[in-house]
């Protein structure tokens, strides 16, 4: 059969989603934390001539007058917005870098021009972990001086406060320390200058033999080493801290867990009256005035309907959230139970992907805590009873058994994955391997003691 090619007019139907603005701008909103909300919306303010602050100062005090004729409001852990704004301007005053505290100490020094100007280069040259990062030589060709003056200069850095500052690395770092204190320990210092890789493999019986001692006199000097700080420059922040606002606030009033949204100052936004009267009348208007004010308003319905439905979905969200994990605000960690957010997305008749958004850069107050949303969903073991048990018990219960162990016969990671499964956990020696490592807990060999 020939096959034939020709023009012809073939009608059909087709599914596809369209991504309107309206539903970007939801998506966008759901996703945003509440500072990045309040900023979008003074943004939006000063753009959108229709928008203004809606006066909610009557509203509010009515809606607060009789929730507390109906119970007695529990007393919220933590501060008032007024306090955590002084303490954050408190916070930012004290804050200083490693380099302001390091030449505050040299000016109360009296040193020579040169000698001020170089210990200045030095201290401007130190990195975040107060390391200096530059070699005498190349400090040398800059002032035009000898390695002697270099050095002498550099002592002086490295006298400083915080001691260890002005190393040029971990083992000079751990030496200053060492030899800053009342009575240094000089196998200590010779362990911290040739032998930290041993240190570091848990290699007692190599290091002893080379410095010709014992293992557990190595492994004292090694208790002492363990006690210096290996970044001293660290304590300084080279960045303001980061402060987190809660976006949701879990009360417990009358043995039940409320769930509020905490907007913060974000705006509440309406329409400005005039306007709405004018796009009434926009028959009396012109077009091009009539159209002006139509999009205006349009948008700006879009997005007071669109931050209402943020405020639903993520009440929704943590609202199912604590019904789920009521026994962790009950009893603490060791009650947090595996979730997913399939599970939440089901229970609140939501897609998954609408879920994840909601608990995106967001954070829960409780009362134990202030915690990312997405803190209650751990991943989880099985049990022999069938129920879940979360990652965080589990790493909980390997440290309890870790510190309680004979230091001179540590537990292997088959020992401890084997006295778990006594207690009705599935769990393999390779998972216990994984959650030792991320608890920063050495292995059996590196945690074996011999005093």
């Amino acid at each position: 059969m020939a096959l034939q090619m020709g023009f012809s007019l073939v009608q059909e139907q087709r599914m596809k989603l369209v991504m309107t603005p309206e539903l970007r701008q939801v998506i966008q909103l759901l996703q945003y934390s509440a500072a990045d909300l309040q900023t979008y919306l003074e943004e939006q303010f000063a753009e959108n001539p229709v928008l203004e602050l809606e006066d909610v100062a009557f509203a509010e005090l009515e809606k607060w007058l009789k929730r507390l004729t109906e119970h007695p409001e529990p007393r919220r852990k933590g501060y008032s917005r007024e306090e955590r704004a002084d303490a954050r301007d408190y916070a930012r005053a004290q804050t200083g870098t490693l380099a302001d505290e390091l030449i505050m100490q040299l000016r109360e020094m009296r040193l020579p021009r040169q000698e001020r100007s170089i210990c200045e280069y030095m201290i401007y040259s130190l990195d975040e972990r107060g390391y200096l990062d530059l070699e005498l030589v190349e400090i040398c060709k800059r002032f035009q001086i000898n390695e002697k003056l270099a050095e002498k200069c550099l002592s002086i850095i490295q006298g400083m406060d915080p001691i260890g500052v002005g190393a040029r690395n971990l083992g000079e770092c751990l030496e200053i320390q060492l030899r800053h204190r009342d009575t240094p320990n000089e196998l200590a210092i010779r362990i911290a200058r040739s032998h930290l890789e041993d240190v570091a493999d848990g290699k007692w019986r190599k290091i002893a033999q080379a410095l010709g001692v014992d293992v557990p006199t190595v492994q004292a000097a090694v208790d002492e080493i363990k006690s210096c700080h290996p970044r001293p420059g660290a304590a300084y922040a080279s960045e303001p801290p980061r402060y987190v606002a809660p976006d949701v606030v879990v009360e417990k009033v009358d043995g039940e867990y409320v769930v509020l949204l905490e907007e913060g100052e974000a705006p509440r936004l309406t329409i400005n009256a005039a306007y709405q009267r004018l796009i009434k009348q926009r028959e009396r208007l012109d077009e091009d005035v009539a159209q002006y004010l139509k999009n205006w308003v349009q948008s700006a319905m879009w997005l007071i309907k669109g931050i209402e439905q943020r405020r639903d979905t993520i009440i929704r969200v943590a609202e199912a959230i604590v019904s789920k994990q009521k026994a962790f605000l009950d009893h603490g960690v060791d009650y947090l139970r595996p979730l997913t957010l399939k599970q939440i997305a089901e229970d609140v008749g939501l897609h998954e992907s609408t879920v994840s958004r909601a608990t995106q850069h967001k954070y829960i107050q409780t009362p134990r805590g202030l915690y990312p949303f997405r803190f209650f969903f751990p991943s989880g073991l099985s049990t022999h009873s069938g129920e879940g048990m979360s990652q965080k018990t589990v790493q909980k219960k390997i440290k309890i058994l870790v510190e309680g162990e004979d230091k001179k016969q540590p537990l292997s990671d088959q020992k401890i994955a084997d006295l778990l499964k006594m207690e009705g956990i599935r769990i393999s020696r390779r998972t216990i391997a994984k959650y030792r490592e991320e608890l920063g807990i050495a292995s059996s060999t590196g945690r074996k003691r011999f005093l």
